[in-house]
């Protein structure tokens, strides 16, 4: 078994809708679009889940090409997800408050044999600690100091 590695954030509140966030040395702000409640400063959250998808995606699909021969070359991965923020608001609670659907596509110049690419998408999706999080439970806690 392979050892954890723990990553960490931590953040205060600017406002209702905006955040600075301190990652390994890195300053990150999260905002909403002004038509919910932010100032458009920043991406907001659940954009930053995409984002995080992303350059998740883009690491894990690198490591496997390489494991399965292959370069890759101009790599690009476009995702749309798909929320009703009605339960944010309060306004409903009949959906999730999260993504219903996520749809992935990713684009390369590379030519890969048709078996070969469905074996490096699967590798992908199976290994993918962002995509695992997306699509299994995690448990989590909540405290107040």
């Amino acid at each position: 078994m392979s050892q954890e590695i723990k990553f960490s954030i931590s953040s205060v509140s600017e406002s209702r809708a905006k955040t600075r966030i301190q990652a390994r040395g890195f300053d990150l702000t999260v905002d909403e679009p002004e038509e919910l409640g932010g100032t458009n400063e920043a991406p907001n959250p659940v954009e930053y889940v995409l984002a995080g998808y992303a350059g998740c995606i883009n690491v894990v699909a690198h490591i496997i090409a390489e494991e399965l021969d292959f370069f890759l070359e101009n790599l690009k991965i476009n995702i749309d997800g798909f929320l009703n923020p009605g339960r944010l608001f309060g306004k409903s609670l009949e959906e999730r408050a999260g993504y219903k659907q996520i749809d992935v596509r990713l684009e390369t110049t590379t030519q890969i044999d048709p078996e070969l690419k469905k074996q490096w998408l699967k590798e992908i999706s199976h290994r993918c600690p962002v995509n695992d999080n997306l699509t299994n439970p995690t448990p989590i806690s909540f405290s107040i100091n």
